[in-house]
This record gives structure tokens, sequence and C-alpha cells, in this order.
């Protein structure tokens, strides 16, 4: 267990190196192993767009009998953006009282300003998360330079009573988080890794390599490119497509991990139509339709998101059926 360890500050006025000499909690200070498959669950709403608990407490019984490694809530695929910051935690507190206690919950946490991360990751942990996902704020992001992120991330990891696991979706945020500032940030002793959306497995493979000397997990955050990211080194996947394709997104987790690669190959190519599907080109729309196809509860979006229209609708059963899925 991590106990003390020297950490750089970015901001070097008026020192240039500091001691974390802080007594963290077990859960701060314990490195949880992060490796396996994580659906970042969607959050199904009423008609009157309220959050349907029912429905997603029936999601989480069938998710129970997938071997996921633990859950991701209020990522990407949840809305959070949507859903006010109590919604934001009880949502997280109703899975809490549903997961196993051996499962990971890891809790989306981040805002736009430090001061708010701070307080809502705290509040994650409270409600029950084992690791807070903090996603890059963006609103700002000409403004978001590797010193700005490495000290908006530094203050939510210094105070988070959990693990804090990075989180850069260049796709919906615009902004990339830079690659020095990932390895500057892996030393901190309570940064333990990151889920990076890019697609760009040369930024992963440089990203682990680069980590090497501490101890930091990545993890792909997309089925498309799940298998590359085994290759060079990541440790497992937060996939929108393992709220549908659960089981085969951790069968390909085990193909990879034990070096059957040909096998893995072949699984990966019929799930990257799909996943692209329910990611890049139509999104969480189609994602919640796809999970209503195979007996899960998508439902409706908030708006000010729509349903999808019929020729797209069209679209995501060909991407599904073409790689026989459906």
């Amino acid at each position: 267990m991590q106990c003390v360890r020297v950490w750089r500050r970015a901001a070097a006025a008026p020192l240039t190196a500091w001691i974390q000499t802080r007594s963290w909690s077990l859960a701060a200070a314990a490195r949880l192993d992060l490796s396996g498959i994580y659906p970042p669950i969607a959050t199904p709403f009423t008609a009157q767009e309220e959050v349907d608990y029912r429905r997603l407490e029936e999601n989480l019984q069938k998710y129970a009998k997938i071997p996921f490694k633990g859950l991701v809530v209020q990522g990407s695929n949840g809305e959070y953006p949507y859903l006010s910051d109590e919604e934001r935690v009880e949502v997280v507190k109703a899975v809490r009282r549903s997961l196993p206690k051996e499962k990971l919950l890891m809790a989306g946490s981040g805002c736009e300003s430090t001061r708010a991360t701070v307080r809502l990751t705290e509040k994650m942990a409270a409600a029950g998360a084992d690791a807070a996902l903090v996603v890059t704020p963006c609103f700002y992001k000409g403004k978001m330079d590797s010193r700005a992120l490495i000290h908006h991330f530094t203050k939510v990891a210094d105070s988070s009573p959990v693990p804090v696991v990075l989180y850069s979706v260049p796709a919906n945020t615009g902004l990339e988080l830079p690659l020095d500032a990932v390895v500057h940030l892996s030393q901190h002793p309570n940064i333990q890794g990151v889920k990076d959306s890019g697609g760009d497995i040369t930024r992963i493979g440089l990203i682990v390599h680069k980590t090497q000397a501490e101890d930091f997990q990545v993890l792909a955050g997309s089925a498309g490119f799940l298998m590359a990211a085994y290759c060079v080194g990541a440790v497992g996947g937060v996939c929108a497509l393992a709220n549908v394709l659960g089981q085969e997104l951790c069968e390909l987790e085990r193909l990879c991990v034990s070096g059957r690669w040909e096998e893995a190959r072949d699984l990966q190519q019929r799930l990257i139509e799909p996943n692209a599907a329910v990611t890049r080109k139509l999104g969480v729309p189609a994602l919640k339709q796809a999970m209503e196809w195979f007996g899960f509860h998508g439902g409706a979006c908030r708006s000010p998101l729509q349903p999808l229209t019929d020729a797209e609708t069209q679209q995501l059963r060909r991407d599904f059926s073409s790689n026989g899925w459906l």
C-alpha cells in the first residue's frame, strides 16, 4: 500500500517539489485492480423524463449475470450532463445497493469547475463509488492546456476519498487530455488510471510505455479498438457496446488475455460496425434502441436528445444484423 510518495507539482511557486505526506484513507491509498470490462450504463427514463429506477434495477439484475469487472455510472452514455447533481448521486446510490460488493463501481464526477468536481467526487464516494471517473473540463477548452488540467486533476485527487481515473473523450469534449499531462498525473498516488476514448492506438501505447514506472492502468474507451488496446498494454475497457453485447465483450477480453489472437481478431472485426453505430455515428439514442432489441431497458433519452429517425433505425439494424448479432 502506498503511504508516502514524491509528487511533483506543475505550479512551481514557490517550491518545485513537495513530499506528499497526507495520510490517505485506505480506500484512496490502496491500489484498485481496474482490469476487465465495464459497461458505462445508460440511464432509463420514464415518459415524463424522470429517472426510471425500476427499469434501472431490471437492467442491473441482467448485468449481474455477465462477468463484468464492474459498472461505470454517470459516464457519457448515462446522459450525465442532463442530470442534476442530486440525480447523479441518487443513481449511484441505487446502483450500489444492487451491485455485488466484489464488483467495482466507477462513478462519473466530473464538472466544469474544480470546486464543483471536488464536491461531487466526495458525494460519489459517500454514495458508494469505489473510484471516480473524472472527465476533462472543456467549456473554456482554449484555456484547458496541460498546466490547467494538471492543476484541476491534482486538486481533485488530493481531496478525493477514492481513487481517481482520468477520462479523455475528445469526441464529446473537443479536448484530448495531453499526453504530457497524463504522464505527469500518473505519478499522483491517488490517480490510478485513465479511460482513453480517442481511439489513437499509438497514443494509448505511448501512455502505457511512459507510465510503466508508475502504478497506472489504461482502459480502452470503446469496443471498436479494444483488441488493439490490449495489444499495446491496456488492462481493460469501458465500452458502450457492453450495454448490449456484454457477454461478447467479456469473451473478447478473455481471448486477448489468454493470447488467442486469431479468435480475438475475428470477434473484434464483427464488433466494429455495431460499436460505431452506437457511439460516433448515431450515439446514445442508438445505444438505447439496441438495448431494447437485446432485452434491456433503454427507453427514451432526455431532451434535447431525440429518438432515431426511421432511416437511422434501419441503418442501426443493418449494422447489427450484417455482423450476425440480429
